[in-house]
C-alpha cells in the first residue's frame, strides 16, 4: 500500500497549490487556463476529501487501541474492543473507495464509437458470422438504449457481410465497447457443409471512438473523392445514379467506401465520420506507444490481429482469452447477454492499473 500512499500525498500538495492557483487573479483572468485547472481542482476532491476520512479513520483507530491498553474497566475496554472492530471495517471500505478514485478517467469512454466486423478466414462462414456478430452488438447496445446506424456494408448472396461498418451513439458507448477489438473466433458446424464437420473461422472487430470535427481536422485537398454506382451481392447494380463514394485521404492512403444511401451527399457525409475516426484512433496510437507504462496495463493492445474470444457453437461455449473467462451460454451472448463479460474485463482493467500504482 506504500505505493498508494506516496501518490495520494502528492495529490493532497498538487490540490493545495491547485487552491492557490485558483483564487490568483492573473489565472482568472487567463480564461482557458483557469478553466482547466478548476476542472483539475475538481477532479482531485473527491479524492482528497476520502484520504482525509481515511486519516481521521486511522487516527481513531490508534486513539482506540490506546484506550484497550490503559483502561481498567473492562465494560468499557469490551465497548473500545465493537468500537475498533467498526472502525477497522471503516477504514477497509474508505481504502476500497480510494483504490477506485485513484483510477484515472479516461475521457474518451463519454464517446460514441465506429465499429466495423470484417470476414477473415473461413469464406462464407465468417461472413455469416459477421451478421451474427453485428446482430449481437445490436441488441446489446438496445439493452442500454443506445442508436445504431449502419454507415457502410458489403452483404454476401446467403445473409452474411463480407464486412459491415456502423456508429454507436449513447451513453458511456467506448467505456463498454472498448474491449471488443480484435479477432473473434467460431468453431461450428456451418450451413454450408453437408458432412458435419466442425470447422474453424474468424472475424475482425475494430472499435474506433468517434471523433468530432474539432478533434480532427481534415483538409478538404488532402483527400481524392470517386463516385461510382452503388453495387449488391454479386456485383449488380443497385441504383442508377452515381451514389456511392469513395474517398482516399492523401496522406495516410486510407480508403472509406460508402454506399449505403442512395444520396451521394449522404454517402460523403458517412465517409468522412468513418474516415475522422479511423484517423483519430492513429493519433491515439501514437499518443498510447508514447506513453508506453499505461499501454501495458491496458487488456491486450487493442490490435485487430489479436485473438481475444471464441465462440464454440457444439458445446455452448463462449471464452474470452485475455481474463480466461469461460461461459457456456452461449445463446444468451450472442442474443446480446453481454454485461457479464464486459464487466469482467472491466474489472480486470482496474486491477491491473492498480498492481502497476500499488507496485
Amino acid at each position: 500500500m506504500k505505493g498508494i500512499f506516496n501518490k495520494l500525498d502528492k495529490k493532497v500538495e498538487r490540490y493545495e497549490e491547485l487552491q492557490k492557483l485558483v483564487s490568483d487573479p492573473d489565472v482568472i483572468k487567463d480564461t482557458n487556463r483557469y478553466k482547466l485547472l478548476t476542472q483539475e481542482y475538481s477532479a482531485l476532491s473527491d479524492v482528497v476529501e476520502e484520504y482525509e476520512r481515511y486519516k481521521k479513520i486511522t487516527g481513531e483507530i490508534e486513539d482506540t487501541k490506546k484506550l484497550i491498553e490503559e483502561t481498567t474497566d473492562s465494560e468499557m475496554r469490551e465497548l473500545a474492543r465493537e468500537e475498533l472492530k467498526s472502525l477497522e471495517r471503516e477504514r477497509e471500505e474508505s481504502i476500497e473507495r480510494l483504490k477506485l478514485l485513484m483510477i484515472p478517467k479516461d475521457p474518451m469512454d463519454l464517446k460514441n464509437i465506429i465499429m466495423e466486423i470484417r470476414a477473415g478466414t473461413g469464406g462464407e462462414e465468417a461472413a455469416l458470422f459477421v451478421a451474427d456478430l453485428f446482430r449481437m452488438y445490436s441488441r446489446y447496445a438496445e439493452s442500454k438504449r443506445w442508436k445504431i446506424e449502419i454507415m457502410s456494408s458489403n452483404e454476401t448472396g446467403i445473409g452474411g457481410f463480407k464486412e459491415i461498418i456502423f456508429s454507436v451513439t449513447g451513453k458511456s458507448v467506448y467505456e463498454n465497447l472498448r474491449y471488443e477489438s480484435g479477432v473473434h473466433r467460431v468453431q461450428r458446424v456451418p450451413v454450408t457443409e453437408s458432412g458435419g464437420r466442425i470447422h474453424t473461422s474468424a472475424v475482425t472487430v475494430a472499435v474506433l471512438p468517434e471523433a468530432e470535427e474539432t478533434e480532427i481536422e481534415i483538409n478538404p485537398e488532402d483527400l481524392r473523392v470517386d463516385v461510382y454506382r452503388s453495387s449488391g451481392p454479386g456485383g449488380q447494380s443497385v441504383n442508377t445514379t452515381d451514389s456511392a463514394v469513395r474517398i482516399t485521404h492523401l496522406p495516410t492512403g486510407l480508403v472509406v467506401t460508402c454506399q449505403d444511401e442512395k444520396s451521394q451527399h449522404k454517402n460523403k457525409a458517412k465517409a468522412l465520420r468513418v474516415l475522422r475516426a479511423r484517423l483519430y484512433e492513429m493519433e491515439e496510437k501514437k499518443k498510447q506507444q508514447e506513453r508506453s507504462e499505461e499501454r501495458r496495463n491496458q487488456i491486450g493492445s487493442g490490435d485487430r490481429s489479436e485473438r481475444i474470444r471464441t465462440y464454440n457453437f457444439p458445446q455452448n461455449r463462449v471464452t474470452d482469452h485475455r481474463i480466461n473467462l469461460t461461459l457456456y451460454k452461449l445463446e444468451e451472448i450472442l442474443q446480446g447477454d453481454l454485461d457479464e463479460i464486459i464487466e469482467a474485463l472491466k474489472l480486470n482493467s482496474r486491477e491491473e492499473y492498480l498492481k502497476s500504482v500499488l507496485s
